[in-house]
């Protein structure tokens, strides 16, 4: 599909909000499958380093 303009890309037709909510939706849901991890392994390291503080007193 070719779009005339810039702004007929947008539109995309008369379907541009709903096309473009489901790419930023899509981005989302990436960037959290890639942020939780990292957080949820830097929690786990911080429990694991106090757990092994407490052992050791």
């Amino acid at each position: 599909m070719f779009f005339d303009s810039f702004s007929s890309f947008i539109e995309m037709g008369g379907h541009g909000l709903y096309v473009w909510a489901c790419y930023g939706l899509a981005a989302i849901i990436v960037a959290v499958n890639f942020i939780s991890p990292v957080l949820t392994r830097k929690k786990v390291i911080k429990d694991i380093q106090r757990q092994n503080r407490r052992e050791q007193n």
